[in-house]
């Protein structure tokens, strides 16, 4: 086998411990510059025979990183609830560093199921070996630290938060006591209520909002002033904690579906008005959104609710203001994008896919609402839609050919946190054969989402300092990406798509798109499994 060659280009970029050696990436004080040409291949359809034509391209693109790492806030809606506790725990843990006992011992402060503290990143091939090396996630580009996040937020229930981390029973006994002289001075910021939006088994934890009648009745006449409030409370900690950024992400109750309506919500324009007109399809968590693109500040939904209409993306378009969604995906719909994928590509034929789930949190008790459970139960089915579409083989479209994909979810009070979701797979193999495949999982929910919620704050903080130009297009004025992250999808059951794009659902995919940006912006080739120097003589 000849040589490996490596670059001895003096242009490159260093960070932490890591120095990239490539004349494609060049560091220009606080910026980071670099030239990539994406290549990939367009296909067109003869109608009438079927024939596929296929045509390599490649267009040239330079991309320039900004690499200060500013102060950020995090404004959380639902700051009191079980993820909102348990991600300002986490953080202090961490950054106080404060271990606890348990009934296994000492446990020290970590920060795992997070992909950008916990995971790695392949770099390339070992010099001598030709193995492969990996780096931590986070040593490939400055990314914020999450014990430097600054985290504040909304909640409709006015519970401090020790005493909202005591109710929400995630953490150890120990962990608590330790944690609470840090919560018990965080109160949530008063929120606003639509009781048409979230189950009515949740009116009794409403004590913390602030539109209100003078009787203290839910006032949803004048939404308007809601955003309006919203956006001075974005302002306001924003300015009171000296902040360069701040992020805002939803992860309150499920809402309801809102109805799509023409001339209500399907423009900005639209709805706008809609707003000032405080029409009844307004949800809370539009409201959020909307306020938040004004302000230009990112949104990120954590619910399946259909939060994002779309007067809310034109409006993101207009003021180029990131937004992402829906739904963290954290235990069985990730499991699913992953299955679902395996199965596919194998050249199996999924017929079934049966879903149950019984949880015991506040998230399952409005969950047991049928017009909150339908908005979950959206989010969970369409997590295989593409991979049903990429192969035709097995599921002919003429022929109407799907999945039968049933979703239940039970509140049971007595699992609390512990969700335990059951899932069979039931596929057809050749010749009339079948393979069933059943999932037990039981997973401590909160801790599976807090991770998520880190990862999506600090990557889509990233995204804000990437920014892009056409080389052949001789404009020095660079862009930022679109407004829909769709880099966010790996964090995310129902992730939004450009309009006209489908959504990709298979985790392996989404991952992949994630590594192959920090590698092509630090000037490392889009990673590749062919392994020539163990294939090759």
């Amino acid at each position: 086998m000849a040589p490996i060659q490596y670059s001895s280009a003096k242009e490159g970029f260093t960070n932490k411990n890591i120095q990239f050696n490539t004349e494609k990436a060049v560091s220009n004080g606080d910026a980071l510059l670099t030239k990539f040409t994406y290549e990939n291949s367009v296909v067109e359809k003869d109608p009438s025979t079927g024939r596929l034509s296929v045509t390599p391209t490649a267009i040239d693109y330079d991309f320039k990183v900004d690499l200060k790492v500013p102060k950020v806030g995090l404004l959380l809606v639902g700051l009191g609830g079980n993820n909102g506790t348990t991600l300002v725990s986490s953080i202090l843990a961490n950054k106080h560093n404060i271990s606890f006992e348990n009934k296994e011992g000492v446990v020290k402060p970590n920060y795992y199921g997070s992909v950008t503290q916990s995971s790695t990143i392949k770099l390339g091939i070992d010099k001598e070996t030709g193995n492969d090396v990996y780096a931590p996630f986070n040593s490939i580009v400055p990314f914020v630290n999450p014990n430097d996040l600054v985290v504040s937020g909304w909640d409709i229930n006015g519970l401090p938060l020790d005493k909202a981390m005591k109710r929400a029973k995630v953490l150890d006994v120990d962990l608590q006591k330790k944690l609470a002289p840090y919560l018990k001075e965080i109160t949530p910021k008063p929120s606003i209520y639509y009781p048409d939006f979230i189950a009515l088994n949740q009116s009794e934890r409403a004590n913390n909002i602030f539109n209100k009648t003078a009787k203290g009745e839910p006032n949803v006449s004048d939404k308007w002033a809601d955003v309006e409030r919203i956006r001075k409370d974005i302002r306001d900690f924003k300015e009171s904690n000296s902040l360069d950024k701040v992020i805002v992400l939803w992860s309150a109750n499920t809402e309801r579906y809102a109805d799509v309506l023409e001339n209500v919500n399907d423009t900005s324009e639209n709805l706008l008005a809609s707003i000032k007109n405080s029409h009844a399809e307004i949800a809370p968590s539009t409201v959020f959104a909307v306020a938040s693109i004004l302000e230009k500040v990112p949104y990120i939904n954590g619910s399946p609710q259909n939060t994002f209409v779309p007067g809310v993306i034109e409006l993101a378009e207009k003021n180029n203001s990131f937004i992402g969604g829906d739904d963290f995906k954290s235990g069985q719909t990730k499991i699913k994008s992953v299955l679902a994928q395996f199965l596919v590509d194998a050249g199996i034929k999924p017929l079934s896919i049966a879903s149950y789930n019984h949880l015991g949190n506040n998230d399952g008790y409005n969950l047991s609402s049928p017009k909150q459970f339908r908005s979950k139960e959206i989010s969970k089915q369409s997590v295989v839609d593409d991979m049903i579409e990429s192969n035709e083989i097995l599921y002919n479209k003429e022929d109407g050919d799907k999945v039968d994909h049933c979703i239940v979810i039970k509140y049971l009070p007595a699992v609390g946190d512990s969700k335990v979701a059951m899932d069979e797979y039931y596929s057809e193999l050749m010749l009339g054969g079948h393979n069933k495949i059943s999932i037990h999982n039981v997973c401590e929910d909160s801790l599976l989402a807090t991770p998520l919620i880190l990862d999506l704050v600090i990557v889509t903080e990233f995204l804000e300092r990437v920014h892009y130009k056409r080389s052949d297009e001789g404009d020095d004025k660079y862009q930022d990406f679109y407004a829909v992250l769709t880099l966010l999808s790996y964090w995310l059951k129902a992730p939004l798509s450009k309009p006209g794009f489908k959504p990709i659902n298979g985790l392996n995919k989404q991952r992949q798109a994630l590594e192959n940006l920090l590698r092509l912006l630090v000037g490392l080739p889009v990673n590749n499994e062919l392994r020539f120097e163990e294939r090759l003589l």
